[in-house]
């Protein structure tokens, strides 16, 4: 059996990313509690940051069901989504300044809807957000054909990662940065940050468009539908 990879230089300093939100409408549900924090080569957290917001709307009991967060603990204990929204924003963008890769898992999902509430509060927004490392999407390139589901929890558990507090912006958060580095020492990936990020873009579209056949197949979309594969920010248009 040939050595595994070593992990590359660029995954020995990562930052990671995640939203709790009222639910899973990039353009129009909110953010109700996010981390960003910095691991570094052994996956150990050396910086963190977690916010809690007022998303400004009812968090509906179904995504309370999933973060445990309510609507009157969010309004009691919450800051103003604009302030909340603006510093992760400034956080992530200042990491990604200075070229430190930010992993998210499903990062179309956090860093659209985090644009998305960018815009509807007068910031300025993410829009082409480099470099990112999904691992969702790494994931599923690498070993396209592993049956199962392919949520974070499941994923983590197949690289022995451990997750406690699912659902929990840091929990998730810090078990996908050392997912990203379990993929890294699992298979060869592209061998610059530049490379991967483009390779992703490439793969998200790939993955999307296949999804969109099986999903028209089983009747779960019109044969003229599409999925959204534009990765790391989905091309919709912004809620009103």
């Amino acid at each position: 059996m040939p050595p595994r990879p070593e992990l590359p230089a660029w995954l020995t300093r990562v930052a990671v990313f995640d939203l709790e939100t009222t639910g899973v409408d990039v353009t129009s549900d909110r953010v109700v509690s996010a981390h960003v924090g910095v691991l570094d080569a052994h996956g150990r957290q050396i910086a963190a940051r977690s916010w809690l917001a007022d998303p400004g709307i009812v968090i509906p009991d179904g995504a309370t069901a999933v973060h445990g967060i309510t609507t009157d603990h969010a309004r009691t204990h919450g800051r103003p989504a604009p302030e909340v929204v603006g510093e992760v924003t400034s956080a992530l963008r200042s990491l990604l300044g200075q070229g430190v890769p930010v992993v998210a898992y499903n990062a179309s999902y956090d860093f659209s809807l985090l644009a998305h509430e960018a815009l509807r509060h007068g910031i300025e927004p993410l829009t082409d957000p480099a470099p990112v490392i999904d691992p969702f999407v790494i994931d599923k390139a690498y070993d396209r054909y592993r049956r199962g589901k392919r949520t974070l929890e499941v994923v983590a558990e197949h690289y022995a990662v451990s997750l406690e507090g699912a659902h929990e912006a840091a929990a998730d958060a810090i078990a996908a940065g050392r997912v990203a580095q379990a993929l890294a020492r699992q298979f060869s990936l592209p061998p610059t940050l530049t490379e991967l990020h483009t390779r992703q873009i490439g793969w998200a579209r790939s993955q999307a468009a296949s999804l969109t056949e099986y999903f028209i197949s089983v009747g779960r979309l019109e044969p003229e539908e599409r999925l959204d594969g534009t990765w790391p920010v989905r091309a919709h248009r912004p809620a009103d």
